[in-house]
C-alpha cells in the first residue's frame, strides 16, 4: 500500500510542480518580496498531497519561539520535507542552497525565482565569503537565512558534522539562530521514495541570541539544542 501511495504522490508532485513551474515567467516580472508571496503556495500545496495521498502530517512545537525579527535559521536535514514544511512556518526567508541545486528542471526554476543564496561548495573561502555578504544583505533586507548546517540530509537516528558557516553569519551580523529539529527521516527518509504515513514533528527552539559569542560558541549551543531534541524525538 505504501508503494502504491508513494508512486501516486510521485505522479501528483511532478503534475503540481511542472503547472507551478510554468507560471515562472509571470512571476519573475516581480520584486524580491512580491515573489516571495507567489512562490508561497507551492510548498502547503506539496504538503497537502503528502497528507492525503501518504498520510504524512505536521506538528509544528515552539512556533511562538519565531523571531519577529530577522534570524539565521540552522535546521536538522533529514529528507526533502523540511524544505516544504519550513516554508509554511517561516516569515519571509532566504536560502541558502547548493549552486547545482538551481540546474534541475522545473524545480531548480522555481527554487531559482525565490533568489537564494546559491554557494559552490568547492571554492572553498570564496563560497563563505559569498555566504556572509549575500547573508548580510538578505538579513538587512528583511528576509530571516535558512541554512541545514550540517551540510547534506542524514539518516534519522544518526548525525552529521556541524560546519559553521550558519554561526559565522549571525555572529558577523549580531542576528539571533533560530533552532530547528524534526524527525521528518522516520516517514521520508533520505533519498527515499517509499513515504510511511504518520505526524511528523517539527520544534523551533528560543532563539539563540549571539552578542558576544563566538561563531564555534554559537555552533555548539546551536548543535547541543537540536541533537537534545532529536534523542526526545527518537
Amino acid at each position: 500500500m505504501n508503494l502504491i501511495r508513494s508512486v501516486l504522490f510521485a505522479i501528483a508532485q511532478i503534475v503540481y510542480t511542472l503547472g507551478y513551474a510554468l507560471l515562472s515567467p509571470f512571476i519573475f516580472l516581480f520584486n524580491q518580496h512580491t515573489r516571495h508571496k507567489l512562490l508561497s503556495g507551492f510548498a502547503p500545496g506539496i504538503l497537502w498531497l503528502l497528507k492525503v495521498i501518504c498520510g504524512i502530517r505536521m506538528e509544528v512545537r515552539g512556533i511562538e519561539n519565531i523571531p519577529r525579527q530577522s534570524c539565521v535559521v540552522l535546521s536538522k536535514h533529514q529528507s526533502a520535507w523540511e524544505t516544504l514544511s519550513l516554508q509554511t512556518v517561516l516569515p519571509p526567508h532566504a536560502w541558502v542552497a547548493k549552486r547545482e541545486l538551481l540546474w534541475i528542471p522545473f524545480f531548480g526554476w522555481l527554487l531559482a525565482l525565490s533568489d537564494p543564496i546559491a554557494l559552490d561548495r568547492s571554492k572553498g573561502k570564496e563560497s563563505m565569503r559569498q555566504l556572509l555578504e549575500k547573508g548580510k544583505q538578505k538579513l538587512m533586507a528583511g528576509f530571516s537565512v535558512v541554512l541545514f548546517p550540517e551540510g547534506t540530509r542524514i539518516p534519522f537516528g544518526q548525525r552529521g558534522k556541524y560546519k559553521i558557516g550558519g554561526a559565522m553569519l549571525a555572529s558577523h551580523s549580531g542576528v539571533p539562530v533560530l533552532p530547528v529539529a524534526h524527525n521528518a527521516g522516520k516517514f521520508w527518509g533520505r533519498n527515499a521514495f517509499i513515504k510511511r504515513p504518520g505526524t511528523i514533528i517539527m520544534v523551533i527552539g528560543a532563539p539563540i541570541e549571539t552578542a558576544g559569542l563566538k561563531a564555534d560558541e554559537i555552533n555548539r549551543l546551536t548543535e547541543d539544542w537540536i541533537e537534545g531534541e532529536m534523542t526526545k524525538l527518537s
